[in-house]
């Protein structure tokens, strides 16, 4: 019984994992997430048949844009809070604390560990912003940071500064949150790896009723129409780079050719499972990854080595004025670019951090905080630096389609900057190879999160179980370009968009709940 938060002890559930599923045709699933999770993703795709892409995608942005103006403040200061959390606990004594206990042992290596994290986290992203945001920052493609002149040096530097904000701590600091509380109540406490347990100090017993239901339903949902957003606009983008690359037609056969691709290889990994496939896929990513970085950096050296200082302290400088989203004369840009990366960074997070949560066993919190907080923030400011100061000072020199044209397709602007540097092709050749096992690593690490949450917090599920997540998230994303093309798959990223808010007190309430939960586990102080 629940006993209250003052007097509260976790230890006294009796809720064991799995104890409501159901086993039936090969699945072993939770009664009733699986089911009503099932059911809403059907009924969202019968609507997508029937209704006009163009009015949903209107309505849609509508509502994503009134919660984007409405509660700018809230997602800013949500993020703040989220990053201060995170670095106090590094320093705090709850740092000490090991996932799974004190005699715990890491299940994966170091490299294999941070590989993993990072694929899932935010590696595709990185390939296609990393020169179209820093451009489209310096040219004022869309409004400019701190409202400073487009196109001149000190546009130039904040462009760097700003591109790193929206990737560096903040983003990794709310995946973290998610991350370590699944991480903590799962392998300390011995709860179901699911969203519902990390509530348990302060929800009772009622986690495991409709409170608990509600919690996971919405993060199935999120997960899964996230990752089909990222399918269906990455299916676009990649077959951009391969018409640009190989002169194949980019249209909706080349699109669902990618996406049919990545699907079924995602397929392959899931059944292999994350030893035999995630992580085999995600230490091939960054190797691909590490050598794309080091061509780059070496063919553009002039530039590319004096950019990191610049990006560093220009983010430095300026890390406290974005962070603060009061009397701003770049509210359009704050809100169209943070509040919108804040938001989908929350959306996200229930797929990231039970991902990181499943493969983070073993470490410490300290380790745990610093790792996940420290080290991606720094590989994407090599990363970032090195492609953004390249793409900026091609800019500034007016050199091929960025310098003369600036920032016309997103998901181009990387191999138009490759197209005038020496050895381009075989550049925007290794890109898109990048591309494509990054979009693998992100279903298959996306399907076994869903997997988790919908058999009640198994990690082991039945491989049926873990093709049918798999496939349908390939699937939604394939009818949606059928359907509707970009508007039908930019209407469901809003709607996932739209998550964020009643996610983002999720996430602030989580905070509390892990505090509970770690003044339960006795430690070393």
């Amino acid at each position: 019984m629940t006993k209250g938060i003052d007097k509260y002890s976790i230890d006294s559930t009796d809720y064991t994992v799995g104890q409501d599923n159901v086993q039936k045709w090969g699945f072993d699933v939770h009664n009733p997430v699986f089911g009503i999770s099932a059911g809403l993703i059907a009924l969202f795709l019968i609507a997508a048949l029937v209704l006009d892409p163009a009015i949903a995608k209107s309505t849609l942005d509508g509502i994503k844009l009134q919660i984007i103006s409405s509660f700018d403040w809230l997602f800013i200061w949500a993020g703040n809070i989220f990053v201060i959390f995170c670095l106090g606990l590094i320093v705090s004594p709850y740092g000490k604390i090991r996932l799974g206990g004190e005699d715990a042992v890491a299940d994966y290596s170091v490299m294999s560990w941070l590989s993993m994290l990072f694929a899932a986290g935010m590696g595709i992203g990185l390939m296609f912003w990393s020169v179209a945001e820093p451009v489209a920052y310096f040219t004022g493609w869309y409004e400019t940071p701190l409202g400073v002149e487009a196109n001149s040096p000190e546009a130039a530097k904040l462009a760097l500064g700003a591109t790193m904000y929206h990737w560096g701590l903040h983003p990794w600091a709310i995946y973290g949150i998610v991350a370590l509380s699944l991480a903590f109540f799962s392998y300390n406490k011995g709860l179901p790896l699911s969203l519902r347990s990390i509530f348990y100090p302060i929800l009772g017993d009622r986690a495991w009723g409709w409170a608990g239901h509600c919690i996971d339903i919405l993060a199935v949902l999120a997960t899964l129409f996230g990752l089909a957003t990222s399918l269906g606009l990455g299916a676009q983008q990649a077959a951009s780079g391969i018409h640009h690359v190989f002169g194949i037609d980019a249209g909706i056969g080349l699109q669902i050719a990618v996406i049919t691709v990545v699907t079924l290889l995602a397929i392959v990994s899931v059944v292999r499972g994350i030893d035999g496939g995630v992580k085999i896929l995600s230490n091939i990513n960054m190797i691909i990854a590490f050598l794309l970085l080091v061509l780059v950096a070496v063919i553009g050296y002039s530039v590319s080595f004096s950019s990191i200082s610049t990006t560093f302290m220009s983010y430095v400088e300026n890390i406290l004025p974005l962070s603060n989203p009061h009397g701003r004369n770049d509210e359009a840009w704050f809100q169209g670019w943070t509040v919108f990366y804040w938001a989908w960074w929350i959306s996200w997070s229930p797929f990231v951090g039970m991902f990181i949560a499943r493969v983070s066993k073993g470490r410490t919190i300290r380790q745990f905080i610093t790792a996940v907080l420290i080290v991606p923030t720094s590989v994407t400011l090599i990363w970032m630096s090195v492609f953004g100061g390249l793409a900026i000072d091609q800019v500034i020199n007016n050199v091929g389609e960025l310098g003369a044209k600036g920032l016309t397709d997103v998901s181009l602007a990387m191999f138009e900057m490759f197209d005038v540097m020496p050895y381009g092709s075989i550049l925007s050749m290794i890109a898109v190879v990048l591309v494509l096992v990054f979009f693998i690593t992100s279903s298959d690490s996306g399907s076994l999160v869903i997997d988790s949450i919908t058999s009640g917090g198994k990690v082991d599920v039945p491989i049926p179980q873990r093709i049918f997540w798999a496939s349908l998230q390939g699937a939604v994303a394939v009818a949606l370009l059928w359907i509707g093309g970009t508007e039908a798959v930019q209407a469901l990223q809003a709607a996932v968009i739209s998550t964020a808010l009643p996610f983002t007190f999720i996430l602030l309430l989580m905070c509390v709940s892990l505090v509970l939960g770690m003044r339960t586990e006795p430690f070393k102080r």
